[in-house]
């Protein structure tokens, strides 16, 4: 019985292991195949006499939590035609050191969230081979669907400080990652899409970036362009936040440094604080008058944002921008511009209620794989990883 364990001690199909050698940090194997008739590679006759041997080392997949090798004894074969040739090996791809398992593996490891040298060390090869292996990794072209979700993340790789990320959030997966968000670089995508699929498109979510906007115009003509809620509501915050850093210049030294530490009863939407933040946060507001206007149009504002009714939304966001207008406030007065300038594709979120809730969480498993790896400067490289983390 001992020689049939041996025999599935690898696990690889007609190997038979002849000698085996343990050391502190790697295990050697010595393995063999039986012989068998083969067919020529030039004039396609079978063939089974041997030619002569040779041996190859071959990394494999770590043994025992050691370096695994097999030490191959290949056979050549001569054909009666004279062409000389190795015999096929189901666990060994032609010209490779490494097995197929091995090479399964290193794309297995590229799904999750890790760095190429974790990689390379779990698998027992160089971080340059790990990361040509996942070079080779193609991906086809993902179809569009009814929504299609744009932003942009900071990659710094390639030559461009920043890159595009395509999403279908309804769908939630990830269609493409791009570049550059320039506008060059995304008409360039955009064109080589048939127009059938592009009018097929009825959301285009984004956020303030006007070539964003421009594209959706240009490509995109059946689709309604809406501004992620996330973008357009923290206008409202750097608002009320400049007018409390204006109102802090004029206080004492002591009472301002309260006031900073006192930030979040300011930001916090009134009726979620405590009883106890409730009267701190009224006492906050009564040292300045401007900040009073200004907490009452943020309250107001996120009021307009969470009523589900839309015909009440739209009209309750026409009143706030003309308060903010005649506000006398300099923050707000610049944030009800802004929000006239964008009113179309803010009302439209308000009436669809799609967000870039999805890209974004995205761009932070994007994040996570540039911190781990301390920057990816190959953006090929990178774009392969992004795409393979998001089929977790």
């Amino acid at each position: 019985m001992l020689p049939n364990y041996i025999k599935e001690l690898l696990g690889l199909e007609d190997v038979f292991i002849t000698k085996t050698i343990h050391a502190d940090n790697y295990v050697i194997f010595h393995v063999k195949t039986k012989p068998k008739e083969h067919v020529c590679p030039k004039c396609e006759s079978a063939t089974s006499r041997v030619h002569d041997y040779r041996q190859q080392k071959i990394k494999d997949l770590p043994f025992q939590l050691k370096q695994a090798y097999l030490v191959l004894h290949k056979r050549r074969y001569v054909c009666p035609c004279g062409k000389r040739f190795f015999e096929d090996y189901s666990f060994l791809a032609r010209y490779q050191q490494r097995t197929k398992r091995l090479t399964h593996a290193v794309v297995n490891e590229g799904f999750k969230t890790q760095s190429i040298k974790s990689i390379a060390e779990r698998v027992n090869l160089s971080s340059h081979t790990v990361s040509r292996i996942l070079s080779y990794i193609s991906f086809s072209q993902v179809k569009l669907g009814e929504t299609l979700a744009l932003d942009e993340f900071k990659g710094n790789a390639g030559t461009e400080k920043f890159q595009c990320i395509l999403t279908d959030p309804k769908k939630r997966r990830i269609i493409d990652i791009l570049h550059s968000r320039s506008y060059g670089t995304l008409a360039d995508y955009f064109s080589k899409i048939h127009r059938t699929e592009r009018y097929k498109v009825k959301y285009f979510i984004c956020d303030m970036w006007q070539p964003f906007v421009d594209i959706a115009d240009k490509y995109f003509p059946n689709a309604k362009v809406i501004i992620d809620k996330y973008h357009f509501i923290r206008q409202t915050t750097w608002a009320i936040e400049s007018v409390r850093k204006q109102a802090q210049k004029t206080m004492t030294a002591d009472l301002r440094k309260h006031f900073k530490r006192s930030r979040k009863l300011i930001l916090t939407r009134y009726h979620k604080l405590t009883e106890e933040h409730k009267l701190a946060c009224n006492n906050l507001l009564g040292y300045h008058d401007d900040l009073r206007r200004a907490h009452w149009l943020k309250e107001k504002f996120y009021e307009v944002c969470q009523n589900p009714k839309y015909s009440e939304q739209r009209k309750d966001f026409w009143d706030w921008i003309k308060f903010a207008e005649t506000s006398g406030l300099p923050a707000f007065e610049k944030c009800a511009r802004t929000y006239r300038n964008w009113s179309k594709e803010i009302l439209n979120a308000f009436k669809y209620g799609y967000t870039n809730g999805f890209t974004e969480g995205c761009n932070n498993k994007i994040k996570v794989i540039k911190r781990i790896s301390y920057g990816v400067r190959n953006f090929k490289l990178f774009r392969t990883r992004i795409m393979l983390a998001s089929m977790q």
